[in-house]
């Protein structure tokens, strides 16, 4: 036998019964979510070209791709990611639609350098996207979806973290850093790290007021007060802009109801050249990372041809299910609702009645024994299974209760319409 012939690859795994019940239960709850609120799903290929991904814009190193080649030697990829897809359709097939286009999708996307702390090189991404609207109500709508979305596969203690990228650009411009420092700067703010962060400023000559704000950057979040603080620190334009768009933003989200899981962060900083507004992220306990992100990205359709706006988010269901096992949430597990028993010569009644009982919504597992009624029992027992019912000849049935311990005889008609 082959030595890896047993095993998975690095990054994956198997899902078995009760976990992958959970899931798919979780992926129909989060779907209906999206259609509650007119997002209809789309299903992209899981082979792109590898030129879908590596424009500047997006943000995947390509070290991160799953790479092969085609019979024609052109490069190839498992998609890393959805929604830049759906930037694509958007571009090309949906090129002529009526404005806006509300996407939503649910489908396993590829990683490298993903493992660790739950995290996959194989795992399934859920989300939607709105394309064609600048609004901050669109970026209010899509952060609401994100937060019912949440509620919906069992979530109550979590919180969205918003931030505004242009916020940080304002005030870059304003300090005159090179593009390369930008980029290291603004990573740096991300991550939290003050002391790097010092280091670049302390290269460029600026105000005492804008180095001290632009030192503040990475513990600049908190409640909405944060955002009245810093509209008084700052004359910059750009920046003022950015913050009465959050202001606004979080307006709309109170008018949700949603208020209570919203906080801001002014360091947040994904990737500047992707981000173009409002961007957020998704934070629960018993997970050391976002189970979702999300925020605004107008810059993308254009490398496919068109100018349009967009937002949208993305959680990882992988995540999410490690969230609640961190968190010890009970989910809900595959059942069967009876075991139907028969002898070979009761084969024909015992289909009958399970398809009948099945019409009614009710799990129903066939059992054909070879031995005696206490097999089937046995059987049952193994599987939790609480109820057995057995056809026995000249159209006899009985109902074993296998919880109560209790036998009772019944008709075919009884059984049927019960």
């Amino acid at each position: 036998m082959s030595k890896w012939k047993i095993y998975t690859p690095d990054g994956v795994r198997d899902i078995l019964f009760d976990e992958c019940y959970a899931k798919r239960e979780m992926e129909n709850r989060i779907r209906n979510t999206f259609r509650s609120y007119g997002y209809y799903e789309i299903e992209t290929p899981t082979i792109e070209f590898f030129d879908v991904f590596s424009s500047e814009i997006e943000h995947f190193p390509q070290e991160s791709m799953v790479k092969f080649f085609d019979q024609k030697g052109r490069i190839l990829v498992l998609r890393p990611d959805i929604t830049v897809p759906v930037a694509r359709i958007t571009a090309t097939k949906n090129r002529d639609v009526q404005l806006p286009i509300k996407y939503s999708y649910i489908g396993n996307v590829f990683r490298f350098n993903e493992v660790g702390g739950g995290r996959q090189n194989e795992f399934t991404q859920a989300g939607v996207e709105m394309l064609g609207d600048y609004s901050s109500e669109s970026d209010a709508e899509i952060i609401a979806v994100a937060i019912n979305t949440l509620k919906s596969a069992g979530l109550e203690n979590f919180q969205i973290d918003i931030g505004q990228v242009e916020f940080f650009k304002g005030l870059a411009e304003e300090a005159g850093f090179s593009n390369e420092d930008v980029d290291r700067i603004s990573k740096l703010i991300d991550r939290k790290d003050f002391v790097g962060v010092e280091e670049i400023v302390n290269r460029y000559k600026m105000s005492s007021e804008l180095r001290e704000l632009i030192l503040k950057l990475p513990g600049l979040f908190g409640s909405i007060e944060v955002i009245e603080k810093f509209k008084k620190a700052t004359k910059n334009v750009r920046s003022l802009a950015a913050l009465e768009n959050i202001e606004e933003v979080i307006g709309i989200l109170g008018d949700y109801g949603f208020s209570k899981y919203i906080s801001v962060d002014l360091g947040m900083l994904k990737g500047l050249n992707y981000d173009t507004g409002i961007i957020f992220r998704g934070f629960t306990h018993g997970v050391g990372f976002p189970i979702l992100s999300g925020g605004r990205y107008d810059s993308l359709t254009s490398s496919f041809g068109k100018d349009c706006p967009a937002t949208g988010f993305s959680l990882g269901i992988n995540m999410l299910m490690t969230a609640f096992e961190n968190t010890q949430m009970s989910s809900e597990k595959p059942s069967v609702d009876s075991l139907i028993c028969y002898k070979k010569c009761n084969r024909k009644s015992a289909i009958e009645i399970a398809e009948a009982l099945r019409r009614q919504a009710l799990n129903i597992e066939t059992f054909m024994l070879i031995e005696e009624i206490e097999q089937g029992i046995d059987y049952a027992v193994s599987k939790q299974i609480g109820g057995v019912v057995f056809i026995q000849d000249n159209g006899k049935i009985t109902i074993h209760d296998i919880v109560k311990n209790t036998i009772n005889e019944t008709s075919y008609d009884e059984l049927i319409n019960n």
